[in-house]
Parts: C-alpha cells; structure tokens; sequence
C-alpha cells in the first residue's frame, strides 16, 4: 500500500462508531438541512475561536463570497489580496465584477506583506483579504492598523488554518470576518465540503445568514439575492465528533513538524513560525531549488508531493485580463518555483516518516 499524503482513514477508523452514531442520528432526524447540529457546531466554533458569532456554510469558497457580497461588494471594486494562494481568494472576486488586487508576500512565511499594502490602497479599495497561508496567519497587526486608517474591513482568508494563533488570539477572530473551510484535508475537516465565517458584528452576522439561504428573513420573504450555502447537517455533526480530537490533533501536527524541522532544516529551507505565531501546519512545505529532481526520487520511493501552489494568480490565464505580467510579484514567482510540500497529518507514522527524510538526505 502506498503511503498517504493525508492520512483521512486513521481518525475515521479510530472513532468509527462515534462518527456513524452521529451519522445515524441526523438520518433518523430526517433534518438533513438546517438540523439541530448546525447550531450545535456554530456555537462551538464560536466558543472556540472567542467571536460572537460563527455561521456554518457550504464551503471555504462560499465562507470567502459571502463575506463579500455581506460587505455589497460589486462591479468596478478592488480587493487587495496575495497572488499566491489557491484560486478561490481572488476568484470570488473576480466571480463578483469586482478586481482583484495583488500584493506579494513576504520571503519568509509566504503571508501579505504589510509594507507592501499601502501603495495598493487606492479610492475603489474595499476590502482587503490577506490568506493565512499553510496554517500560519499573517501579520494582521499591521495589516488592520493600515485599513482602519482607510476604514476598509479585513477578511481573513483562514481557509488553512483554523486553530491557529496570533499573539494570543484564534485565527478567524482577528478581523471584519474570518473564513475557513473544512475540506476533508484541512486542519478540522469534514467529509465532504463545509466551512465557516466567524465574526463579532451583529448586522454583518444577520445579514450572512440570510444571504447563505437565498436571502431569506423568513420562509419566502427574501430581504437579499442570496445563494444555497447552507451547510449539511451530516457534515456538521461530523464536525462535532471531530472538534472533540481537534487539540490532541493540533499537538500531533505539530510533533511531525518538528521531527521534519530537525531533520531537513540544515538540506533546505523549512517553514518559519514567526514570534508570536503558532502553526496548525495544514501542509509542511519545503523550498528546494531543482524540484522536479526532488520530486522525481521521491516519486520512486513511491512517497507522494505536492505543490502548492506553482503557478501565482497573476500568471494564471483566468486572471490575464488584470493586466499583470511576470516579474510583478518576484517573491511570489520564486516561491512558487521552489515551493514543495510533504506528507502531514497527525497520524503520520514515524516510519514513513524516517523514510520520507531518508530520501530527502538522498536527494539533497
């Protein structure tokens, strides 16, 4: 058997009777939209992160427009984000009419670079959206110093990295509006797709519940043009089985992390957790400078990689029409040519990997 990049199966065999008694209670329920354990899990996510309010969604890309389209978000307005990401931080954008606008990152934990954020700042900026990128947020000090000064809000792209903190503080409870996702291989996820916004603002709070269930104040009165992004019931009682191992999960991520840290940190360049910062360690991604090399041995030790991500979105052809070239964003260019991610979940076997970091002394 070929050893997994993510291993799902472990922590669904280790409480398969709990995950199939919640599964069973939502089928006999009959409430497979709306139940009881949406309720349940947003109060819990709430507690969690210590916001006000968390509201359950269809996805992490939903969590990510809805936020947008709660802050009237349309045609000829700019958003500031990074180009590297995944495509749902400036498609949903783009999905709007409204334009995205790249800023780089920083060299070290591939997050928006504050210093970079001001001359992107221009009248039509309405939002900023900075991505909490392979588990780690950015510098959102800085960040929501610069846009309070513009009385521009911030959403928090925390699609990886729920459970994460900032000098103190959960990631998704450090701006306007935090989104996440629960896609089967992030940090928390489900099985299937899921995800979240949390924020502290009762109107904006009001306002994304009715936009996630087509507007609607009440059955067929519809206050807004919505969207379905209401979440599954099953997969919030998923959720709520696997909230109860999320800490003993984070403390394993970061027990791989650290055996790969020791092992590599002298072959290549591993990841930084800045002061102030931890990691839920959603990928652990290397840089190295001859990656298809790389990629190629370990490919016949049969241990599988990833690349995330190795186009930026300045260079993808979805967004050519923004009018960037390359060379605009070189941190961003570079990384993503050297960027390489290894196996990580917390029930990564020791063996695999000693074996990964075998190869790697091997190759490198």
């Amino acid at each position: 058997m070929n050893m997994p990049f993510i291993d799902l199966k472990t922590p669904y065999l280790n409480d398969k009777d709990e995950f199939l008694k919640a599964i069973e209670s939502v089928l006999n329920s009959t409430e497979f939209i709306m139940g009881k354990e949406i309720g349940v899990l947003e109060n819990a996510l709430a507690k969690y992160c210590d916001t006000k309010h968390a509201i359950a969604c269809s996805s992490g890309t939903d969590a990510l427009l809805l936020s947008l389209m709660a802050l009237d978000i349309g045609p000829e307005d700019e958003i500031i984000t990074t180009p590297f990401t995944f495509i749902a931080s400036a498609e949903v954008i783009s999905f709007l009419k409204a334009k995205p606008v790249f800023v780089d990152i920083k060299e070290d934990d591939y997050t928006l670079d504050p210093n970079k954020l001001k001359r992107a700042i221009t009248p039509k900026t309405k939002a900023i959206m900075p991505v909490s990128l392979y588990g780690q947020c950015p510098d959102m000090d800085e960040i929501n110093e610069i846009a309070k000064k513009k009385s521009i809000p911030v959403i928090e792209d925390g699609a990886q990295s729920f459970g994460a903190e900032y000098k103190g503080k959960k990631s998704l409870s450090l701006s306007t509006i935090g989104c996440t996702s629960f896609f089967p291989s992030k940090p928390l996820g489900c099985y299937g797709d899921g995800g979240a916004l949390l924020l502290n603002d009762d109107n904006l709070a009001k306002k994304i519940k009715m936009l996630l269930n087509h507007g609607q104040e009440s059955r067929y009165k519809h206050e807004y043009i919505g969207i379905n992004g209401r979440l599954d019931t099953i997969q919030a009682a998923i959720l709520n089985v696997k909230l109860k191992r999320f800490k003993k999960e984070l403390k394993k991520r970061n027990e791989v992390a650290k055996r790969y840290d020791k092992a590599l940190s002298a072959l290549c360049i591993t990841p930084k957790v800045n002061e102030h910062k931890t990691s839920v360690y959603a990928q652990y991604s290397i840089r190295v400078k001859d990656r298809d090399r790389v990629i190629k041995h370990l490919n016949e030790k049969k241990i599988p990689t990833a690349i995330h991500y190795p186009i930026p979105l300045h260079l993808q052809p979805a967004f050519f029409y923004l009018g960037y070239k390359k060379g605009d964003f070189p941190v961003s260019e570079q990384i993503s040519s050297e960027i390489l991610s290894l196996p990580m979940s917390p029930y990564l076997k020791k063996e695999d990997q000693e074996q990964i970091i075998a190869s790697l002394k091997e190759v490198l």
